[in-house]
């Protein structure tokens, strides 16, 4: 089975819509399925993200992605850009990204390119239970350092104008 884990319905919601994903769950945390592949809605921040632990414990997981938007301290980046974090993926663009506690409005203490609130938890905790090379970051660049939080639906456009890549690296088998 395949993990997808998005921190917000936003960042979800054209996932489900692509793949024709159910809701199987609402409460603690929202899960999609269908057939192989799980998706997984826990809010944002590392503390939240802990809610994947309990899938590994629950499903047999073989391959985990994170998705979702970030942050971009380049503003030469373009709005919508899609970056792979942590494994090179051809034809997607590769970045490190750091993951922080609160929304980050400056590049000065930023030494990676991209700043999200998940990623280091999502990718320590799948650590646990997969190979380093079934794990995967995907993020979306949604602002350049800006501290407020996008709205729904510019998150799940720039999301969905990267579905063709998100599909892609889904359905990639090892």
């Amino acid at each position: 089975m395949t993990l997808i884990h998005a921190a917000l319905k936003a960042e979800a919601k054209p996932i489900v819509e692509f793949f024709k994903l159910k809701c199987i769950q609402k409460k603690p945390f929202m899960l999609y399925k269908k057939d192989d592949i799980l998706l997984i809605v826990c809010g944002m921040g590392a503390k939240n993200t802990l809610h994947v632990e309990h899938v590994f414990k629950e499903w047999t997981i073989k391959k985990a992605l994170n998705i979702g938007i970030a942050g971009c301290k380049d503003t030469q980046v373009e709005i919508g850009t899609i970056f792979t974090c942590n494994q090179k993926i051809e034809n997607i663009k590769y970045a490190d990204i750091t993951s922080v506690k609160s929304p980050l409005g400056s590049a000065s203490k930023l030494s990676t390119l991209l700043v999200d609130m998940e990623a280091e938890s999502f990718t320590s905790t799948c650590r646990g239970y997969l190979d380093e090379k079934d794990i995967y970051v995907l993020k979306v660049v949604s602002d350049h350092l800006d501290t407020k939080i996008p709205k729904k639906e510019f998150v799940w456009k720039i999301i969905e104008q990267n579905l063709k890549s998100i599909s892609r690296v889904v359905t990639f088998q090892n």
